[in-house]
């Protein structure tokens, strides 16, 4: 099992060095050394080894994506002493997750006080950390958290605790056993682990949510979802159509303004604007927790009445979006088509601006779909989904709720048929039927993965319960009364009477 550091010892296994000259952030790392001490963290190690389909012994756990909730999962599993697990993740290390990707605003959504990755741990909060590399001033005058100093985050929690990531390691495909996971990689690699966490966020759920009438001849030159890689330099300029008023939305109409777009029309069927933010007062404890409890019928209605409350986008963002000359927004508008012109892109839209655009963004939103998503073909068929599970009643309808995977408490893929699904465990947007906001959003992080590892432990405990209990038998290393004239060595592991 990894030692971590004691203060002043901060090249010791299992606690990595702090970047040179940082003097607060050594301190804030003696001092979580410390803490980790007290706490008897990580617990020892207690799994039992099995060997796998190549001879080798199964991971215990292989995490599937490495960004937050990914590093939450790593914390937890280590701290569980559940030490033989790996994370992978197909981003070079410090590009894991939206932050510095796609996610085009300046600052998170949530408040500065969430504490972040920490496991109950305060010198582990984002707090803790903001304050040892920037200064107690400059926490307070702090009023959201910049996306870099939250990657920043992210990565030093992954580093002070030494977590197994390997970047450069594509998941392609999931192919379950009886006993064991199969994750084969895309450049070829096979590996096995007794379950498999699929930690991906928004993404690897589907995808972005297509739209009817928008022409698959349209091209990345022409077209771009907001989740997609865009060279915004090269919009200088031109005039650009937006369809969907979401707050990623927005973050993407402010880019494209920011860096000299010429006009962008934003598009949208509402009469107005979403007002309120549901997220905030739906991320409080007793929906991360209780959700899950609830009955099918109250999970639905719960899901259907925030997917009628569609996210508000931030006033921050739309300040930004206001700061720059050039957006129009149309308010009750049908989209229609979108087709290739001559050299960009022909809209038809009734109650609203059509015509030739250069070209055209899609803030529409993602999708779960797991049939769409490469990653689960190979057991798609046998998922169970939600419009397996439940028949909302009339007027409840809502089929993209229904494709939703129905999930198991510790949140495991459940079967259709008799295929071994339950060793894969949906950590991401796609739980949301099941789980509610659990696995999806920063309010979650500091409780959210134990929560799953519990019952990782619970199955690993009981699966391997045989070997477990014959360790627990065959276990003499402390003789406790050696030092007594009691000491009888010869009744060492003897079976009371």
């Amino acid at each position: 099992m990894t030692a971590f550091a004691a203060p002043g010892d901060l090249n010791a296994p299992g606690l990595s060095p702090a970047p040179a000259n940082d003097t607060g952030l050594t301190a804030l790392e003696a001092g979580l050394a410390v803490d980790l001490d007290r706490l008897g963290l990580p617990r020892k190690t207690w799994t039992a080894p099995r060997p796998g389909p190549d001879g080798k012994p199964l991971r215990d756990v292989l995490v599937i994506g490495a960004g937050q909730f990914g590093i939450g999962v790593g914390v937890a599993l280590k701290f569980a002493g559940i030490a033989d697990f790996e994370l992978l993740d197909r981003a070079p290390e410090g590009r894991e997750g939206p932050w510095v990707t796609y996610a085009r605003m300046p600052t998170l959504r949530s408040p500065k006080q969430l504490p972040g990755i920490c496991a109950g741990i305060p010198r582990l909060t984002f707090q803790s950390w903001y304050r040892a590399t920037h200064g107690d001033a400059a926490w307070d005058a702090l009023y959201k958290i910049p996306n870099q100093d939250w990657q920043d985050y992210v990565l030093w929690v992954r580093r002070v605790l030494a977590l197994p990531v390997r970047n450069g390691a594509e998941a392609v495909d999931l192919r379950p056993a009886a006993d064991h996971v199969a994750v084969a990689l895309a450049d070829g690699t096979t590996l096995y682990a007794k379950h498999v966490i699929v930690a991906t966020g928004r993404a690897g759920t589907g995808g972005w949510a297509s739209v009817p009438g928008v022409s698959a001849e349209l091209g990345p030159d022409r077209m771009a979802h907001t989740m997609h890689d865009i060279d915004f330099d090269r919009l200088k300029g031109k005039r650009i159509a937006v369809l969907g008023v979401g707050a990623s939305a927005f973050d993407n109409v402010a880019t494209a303004l920011e860096r000299g777009a010429a006009s962008v029309d934003v598009l949208s069927r509402r009469p107005a604007l979403p007002q309120l933010n549901k997220g905030r007062p739906s991320s409080a404890m007793g929906f991360l927790e209780g959700w899950q409890a609830l009955p099918d019928a109250d999970r639905w209605r719960l899901a259907v009445y925030l997917d009628l409350m569609t996210g508000v986008p931030p006033h921050e963002t739309m300040l930004r979006c206001l700061a720059q000359p050039g957006m129009r927004l149309h308010f009750g508008t049908r989209f229609r088509s979108a087709t290739p012109s001559e050299t960009g892109v022909r809209i038809e839209v009734e109650n609203g601006p059509s015509g030739d655009y250069d070209f055209l963004l899609l803030g529409t939103g993602f999708r779960v779909d797991l049939s769409a998503e490469p990653l689960f073909a190979s057991i798609n068929g046998a998922i169970r989904l939600w419009r397996d599970a439940y028949a909302p009643p009339p007027g409840m309808e809502r089929p993209h709720l229904g494709l939703h995977p129905y999930l198991g408490d510790g949140f495991e893929l459940q079967s259709r048929d008799e295929t071994p699904l339950d060793r894969i465990h949906l950590f991401n947007a796609a739980s949301h039927m099941s789980a509610g906001f659990m696995a999806l959003d920063v309010p979650a992080l500091d409780v959210a993965p134990e929560r799953l590892v519990t019952a990782i432990t619970r199955r690993l405990f009981t699966e391997d319960f045989d070997p477990i209990f014959a360790g627990l038998q065959a276990w003499e290393e402390e003789h406790e009364l050696e030092p007594t004239p009691f000491y009888a060595p010869e009744h060492v592991n003897k079976t009371a009477r």
